[in-house]
C-alpha cells in the first residue's frame, strides 16, 4: 500500500512540525496550512487522502476550511486533531463533514492508524468523543438549543466562556488568550448577559450541563 498523503493544519508552528517529524516516516505529508486561505490552498493545490485539521483557526475556524474544500472537491476526507474536547466543537466539525475526531494526547502510532482508517471510509473517535456524538444523535445533547445560545456569542466570548468553566481565573485567562485581565471582565459580563446567568458559578453549571467543557 503506497503511504497516504496528508496535509497538516494547525496555526502552531511546531505543533505541524511535531506531527511531521512523529508520522512523516509512516506518511506523504504533501502539504501545510495555519489558517484558512492557506489551509485551503494547500488541500485544493495537492487533494491529499487526509486532512489533520485543527478546529480552531484563525480566519474561520476548521469547519470554514471543510466548507469551501467540498465545495471544489467533495472527496477529501477530513480528520480532526484538536487539543478541545468539548462537545460543541466536536460535534460542529462533525456536521460540517470531518469523518473523525481524535485528540492531540495521541500517540503518533494511533494517529496513521486513524488516517489510514479514514482514508479507507471509516469514522474514527477518541473514545470520549464517540459519546458526545452517539448522545447527539440519540437526542440526550439537545445541540439545536446549544448552537443557538452559543450564536449569541462571539468567538473570543466562546474561548472565555470554556476558560472560565474549567475554573481558569481571571488572570489565567488573560495568559492564556493574551488580553488583559480587563478585557476577560468584559467578555465574561457579556457573556452572562447574553445567557441571562448571574454568576461565574451559573456559567460553569450552564456549560456543564452542556457538555462543552
Amino acid at each position: 500500500m503506497s503511504s497516504r498523503r496528508v496535509v497538516v493544519v494547525d496555526d502552531h508552528d511546531m505543533f505541524r512540525a511535531g506531527v511531521r517529524s512523529e508520522i512523516g516516516a509512516s506518511v506523504d505529508i504533501v502539504g501545510e496550512g495555519s489558517d484558512v486561505d492557506t489551509a485551503v490552498k494547500a488541500i485544493v493545490g495537492t487533494e491529499p487522502d487526509v486532512v489533520l485539521l485543527d478546529v480552531h483557526l484563525p480566519g474561520g475556524g476548521g469547519t470554514e476550511v471543510m466548507k469551501q474544500v467540498h465545495q471544489r472537491h467533495p472527496d477529501v476526507k477530513f480528520l480532526a486533531l484538536s487539543v478541545s474536547d468539548a462537545a460543541e466543537d466536536v460535534i460542529g466539525v462533525i456536521r460540517a463533514g470531518a469523518r473523525g475526531y481524535v485528540t492531540k494526547n495521541i500517540s503518533g502510532t494511533e494517529l496513521v492508524d486513524a488516517i489510514n482508517r479514514v482514508a479507507e471510509g471509516d469514522a474514527v473517535f477518541s473514545p470520549r468523543l464517540a459519546g458526545f456524538v452517539l448522545d447527539a444523535f440519540s437526542g440526550a445533547i439537545d445541540i439545536a438549543s446549544v448552537d443557538e445560545d452559543l450564536d449569541r456569542l462571539s468567538q473570543r466570548e466562546r474561548e472565555v466562556l470554556r476558560l472560565i468553566a474549567r475554573g481558569y481565573a481571571y488572570k489565567e485567562v488573560a495568559r492564556e488568550l493574551f488580553i488583559s485581565v480587563k478585557t476577560v471582565e468584559t467578555h465574561v459580563s457579556s457573556v452572562l448577559r447574553k445567557l441571562q446567568l448571574s454568576n461565574r458559578h451559573e456559567l460553569t453549571r450552564w456549560a456543564t450541563d452542556r457538555r462543552l467543557v
